[in-house]
């Protein structure tokens, strides 16, 4: 059946209004370091509710404090982070949107500074960490020392594993309606898909299936203390734009999202990139991405929701992905930070104004 972009898309028994999905975006705005969500969150998810976005994502959401991009990041390692989210997971119910969480560790690439002030590796002296990754191969920040990097062991698999489940167990008591496994951009669980971060040559690391074993454990024992009627999504790189050498590839993508949807995953939000730095990425024009998610879509055996990101910017090209098959949902970033109110505009300019509710405080505008 075609879909188009106020065509309503129901996983389980959640019902999503429309297919544009706020894309997770980091703020690096908790400023005073402790993971708790603050009125900065606040205004950014709640007001594209406001706008009309059928789902939004949180940024990356550290499940425990080593996993964390930078000091600033959001945090849902203890159960003090529960309250602030709570607080906007109802509002943005009563915009008529369903509120979803990204679960997130940065593995090696944790402990940095923020963008905007170099997003360089920061020491424990300087307020970083030391990171775990699948080997104690550090990032190669170029000509700057990484934090330390450890290897895990069985114990830190399994205690990762728990602060995933843990920090589930805390999304579905703020509200979250959907929870999503964050495994690309080169982060944690990127980095054991990946043999260009995963050298280990246990049961972790080598062939495909054992390098997929450890993201797929997350994604088992999250679903297993996920509501049964909630659905789970997985965020993946479908590649690592590194052709020249071994690397994570959208054939084993694709093999990926079959064996995810075993392990209950119900939607597959694909992205690229983000393991290495030497990555060459193809033009980033319009919709560059799309492909990688119209792959994913028509080659999976499994009955799985697909999701396009990368480069979608206009009501007509975002629809057009969906009329003509090619994903379930169009995953908007930049922008909805450049337009808030996008998914109300794209109703106007599809002749959709019956789809969305505008707020009777903006009826006047719309």
């Amino acid at each position: 059946m075609s879909a188009d972009l106020f065509t309503p898309l129901s996983l389980r028994e959640t019902t999503i209004p429309n297919r544009v999905m706020v894309s997770p975006m980091c703020q690096y705005s908790c400023e005073d370091r402790d993971g708790r969500a603050t009125d900065w969150h606040a205004q950014h998810l709640t007001s594209r509710a406001v706008g009309g976005a059928g789902l939004v994502m949180t940024e990356a959401t550290a499940v425990d404090p080593r996993g964390r991009i930078s000091p600033e990041d959001l945090g849902i390692w203890s159960d003090d982070h529960v309250d602030p989210l709570a607080d906007m997971t109802s509002f943005i119910k009563e915009q008529g949107s369903v509120p979803g969480i990204q679960l997130a560790h940065a593995g090696r690439k944790a402990s940095t500074s923020r963008p905007w002030e170099g997003h360089d590796p920061l020491q424990p002296a300087d307020g970083g960490w030391d990171v775990l990754g699948p080997t104690d191969e550090p990032y190669p920040y170029d000509g700057q020392e990484p934090p330390e990097t450890s290897r895990m062991g069985d114990e830190q698999l399994a205690a990762v594993t728990e602060a995933f489940v843990d920090a589930a167990r805390r999304a579905d008591t703020a509200g979250f309606e959907i929870a999503e496994v964050h495994a690309a951009h080169g982060y944690l669980l990127h980095e054991f898909l990946s043999p260009v971060t995963n050298t280990r040559d246990d049961e972790y690391g080598g062939s495909f299936d054992n390098r997929i074993r450890f993201p797929l454990d997350v994604i088992t024992a999250v679903r297993e203390v996920w509501p049964d009627d909630k659905p789970l999504f997985v965020r993946i790189s479908a590649t690592d734009w590194l052709d020249d050498r071994e690397s994570w590839d959208v054939d084993q993508s694709v093999r990926f999202a079959d064996r995810a949807a075993e392990a209950g995953v119900d939607f597959v939000d694909v992205s690229a990139g983000g393991i290495h730095p030497d990555q060459e990425l193809p033009s980033t024009g319009p919709g560059y991405q799309v492909p990688y998610a119209e792959r994913i879509k028509s080659e999976t055996d499994a009955e799985l929701a697909v999701g396009a990101v990368g480069g979608i910017t206009a009501p007509e090209q975002a629809d057009a992905v969906l009329r003509n098959g090619r994903a379930d949902m169009a995953i908007i970033g930049r922008e909805h930070l450049r337009d808030p109110y996008f998914t109300l505009h794209a109703a106007r300019q599809l002749g959709r104004e019956d789809a969305v509710e505008v707020p009777p405080q903006y009826e006047r505008a719309f």
